[in-house]
């Protein structure tokens, strides 16, 4: 059986290496993004390129986006020339990044409208990860849907979840990145106020790593704290961005969360204090001057 033809669209760190590894497998691809050098790697292993999200949907079977902000997506998907202008019936639409489940399912209801699936399927792991095919990939979306795409999704990864309705698998995106942001700032902010009541970061870390709180994120934490060593590739502005969006889902839900609140005003003053680039465990270096 042929394999169907994939319109990628979102050549960053993350989606450049998912082009790569799909076309190590043996897909044919088109591919967009801003970045010119980004497409021209891709083309020289033998992608097309569109200048449009229209051309590129035009021809494909499957849309594949991994962009950083509901609103690219949504800009790329309803633009006079974009992704819904040209995408064909019986088409799936799969969405890659993180974004706001209300978005994912409006998005959703305009594809099926055209006779076109769609599958939310945020992604776990790293860039590396992405190029081997050895993603964790968080799928939601009609299961009949989801079928069609399912093969394409376990070349791209080691672990294809099918978490349910379409918006489930960004759900559960924010809920992870919820528990694993509020864990960093708040185990970098220990590592802050131990240094200014006098304790040794080390010990601290010694201590605290033989009880229940032991965890990657705190070796994450340690490592930058204790050793200057900055390893978790999730930067602070990333990790901002989906605080906020996971506090508009709660909100969407008819609930708080105020714990989130704090996490986000913490990310978002570090952000502002221009350390949006530095990865997430480095807002020690926020938390270590707070007031001063």
């Amino acid at each position: 059986m042929s394999k169907p033809t994939i319109g990628f669209i979102g050549l960053g760190l993350m989606g450049g290496n998912m082009v790569e590894n799909l076309q190590n497998k043996g897909y044919e691809l088109t591919v967009m993004d801003l970045n010119a050098d980004a497409v021209k790697a891709c083309v020289d292993r033998g992608a097309k390129s569109a200048s449009s999200g229209k051309e590129l949907a035009e021809n494909a079977d499957i849309v594949m986006l991994c962009l950083t902000t509901s609103a690219i997506v949504e800009s790329v998907m309803y633009a006079e020339d974009g992704i819904m202008a040209g995408v064909k019936e019986g088409a799936v639409v799969v969405d890659f990044g993180t974004s706001i489940p209300a978005s994912t399912r409006k998005i959703g209801a305009d594809l099926a409208a055209k006779g076109v699936g769609m599958i939310d399927a945020p992604l776990g792991r790293t860039p590396a990860h992405a190029k081997d095919g050895l993603l964790n990939i968080m799928a939601s979306g009609d299961k009949d849907t989801f079928e069609k795409v399912k093969s394409v999704l376990e070349d791209q990864g080691e672990n294809v979840f099918h978490l349910g309705e379409l918006g489930a698998g960004h759900t559960t995106k924010l809920i992870n990145n919820f528990m694993g942001m509020t864990t960093v700032c708040a185990m970098s902010q220990a590592f802050a106020v131990a240094d200014r009541a006098g304790v040794d970061r080390q010990q601290l870390f010694d201590i605290m790593s033989t009880g229940p709180s032991s965890s990657p994120f705190m070796q994450f934490c340690k490592n930058y704290a204790v050793d200057n060593v900055s390893d978790l590739g999730f930067s602070i502005a990333n990790a901002n961005k989906d605080l906020g969006y996971f506090l508009k889902m709660v909100e969407d839900l008819g609930t708080e969360s105020k714990i989130a609140e704090g996490s986000s005003a913490n990310l978002q003053a570090a952000f502002d204090a221009g350390m949006g680039n530095g990865n997430v465990p480095e807002i020690f270096d926020y938390f270590l001057t707070l007031n001063n």
